[in-house]
């Protein structure tokens, strides 16, 4: 697999290629995001545990920069702060645009072959944008993160194009309750999804028990036709 780092022009990212890529050869694409602090290349390790083979990747930088201390830096989607939480979120959400249509022209991606997720802070962002995309983003992967109804998505969601939902969530959680994973699946349930929900024995962390039925579920929503040799 080869990791290359991008500057667009909306956002800085990092892609991953599958081991014997083949350029003029369609790959369905995973896009990941990280969570509040941390930076692209946080979840791309993420890429080989998934599969080396049959996805393209990308990982986007969020556009807040923060100083963590001590010398380390970080990034995020949106602000901690109510008041502000809203105008940075959509901020985050019109660059984001601008990161999709350039990455889907570099990899040649048609709409109905990508799954948008992301971790914590990321999957808010994830289901922020991806919900009023359904016929763009095949599928959404959120770990560890919460759907909140103040975020106005649940107006222009679209049940009917058949947009799968992968949850996972810890029970012992201390950053984002589980019962904020639970009150997400029953929004989503409510409006006529239906999302595979799923707890571990974990804290706010992706393990490789939610990386293997992230795969499972990957697999059969986005199978990959691509060439293995």
């Amino acid at each position: 697999m080869r990791a290359i780092e991008h500057r667009g022009e909306s956002l800085t990212y990092m892609t991953v290629e599958p081991d014997n890529y083949q350029p003029d050869t369609p790959y369905p694409l995973i896009i990941l995001m990280h969570g509040f602090g941390s930076h692209m290349g946080d979840l791309a390790g993420l890429a080989p545990a998934i599969s080396q083979t049959d996805y393209v990747y990308a990982f986007p930088n969020a556009p807040i920069h923060m100083e963590m201390g001590f010398g380390a830096e970080g990034y995020a989607w949106t602000s901690l702060s109510e008041g502000d939480r809203a105008k940075l979120a959509k901020l985050s959400e019109i660059k984001l645009n601008g990161f999709f249509k350039e990455v889907f022209h570099l990899y040649h991606i048609e709409p109905g072959t990508v799954v948008l997720g992301g971790f914590s802070q990321g999957g808010m962002m994830a289901y922020r944008v991806g919900m009023a995309r359904p016929r763009t983003f095949k599928g959404l992967a959120i770990l560890s993160s919460i759907l909140r109804e103040d975020d106005q998505l649940l107006g222009c969601v679209d049940s009917e194009a058949g947009q799968s939902i992968f949850i996972s969530h810890g029970t012992q959680d201390t950053i984002i309750s589980v019962e904020d994973g639970r009150k997400s699946a029953s929004l989503l349930e409510a409006r006529g999804y239906t999302p595979e929900y799923r707890e571990y024995e974990i804290g706010h962390e992706i393990s490789t028990e939610v990386l293997s039925d992230l795969r499972r579920w990957l697999s059969r929503i986005l199978p990959s036709d691509t060439p293995q040799n």
